[in-house]
């Protein structure tokens, strides 16, 4: 018989990701906060240059749904990067009014450097984790791989 969704078993495999979650978020955080502060970076811009790594580019309206932020919010995050020479504008070929957010070399050498940090983190995380951990966050990577979910 399968554990239903709200069993023990789920709700102590809920508690112990709960728990890896804040501790490898603050691992990381606290690292790329030292890492981020070298170049004058925020949070939310760094977060702004991880989603532009992963496309080819994003329009303002595009930025301000995924950062949760108003137009003009978004317009400032941008400023701030394209100042530091981590993103650049282009306008639309089809129409000039549509700007376009586009990631530089420099800004995806950051992503890089910061994810290749987070990964040496969660390396030594994972490591130091016992069975039941191990296994308890195995069984979340196949879920969340199972729903499209991440």
């Amino acid at each position: 018989m399968k554990p239903s969704p709200q069993g023990p078993s789920v709700k102590a495999d809920a508690d112990r990701l709960a728990d890896f979650v804040i501790f490898t978020q603050r691992s990381c955080i606290l690292n790329l906060s030292a890492e981020l502060n070298k170049g004058n970076v925020s949070f939310p811009q760094f977060f702004l240059l991880a989603y532009l790594s992963s496309e080819d580019y994003l329009t303002m309206s595009d930025i301000a749904k995924k950062m949760g932020h108003s137009t003009a919010a978004a317009t400032g995050l941008v400023d701030r990067l394209e100042n530091l020479a981590y993103v650049e504008r282009l306008h639309a070929a089809e129409d000039r009014r549509k700007i376009m957010v586009h990631i530089t070399a420099k800004g995806v050498g950051l992503v890089a450097k910061m994810r290749k940090e987070i990964a040496n983190d969660l390396v030594g995380i994972l490591a130091g984790m016992d069975e039941n951990e191990a296994e308890t966050v195995e069984h979340t990577k196949r879920a969340i791989r199972s729903r499209a979910i991440g």
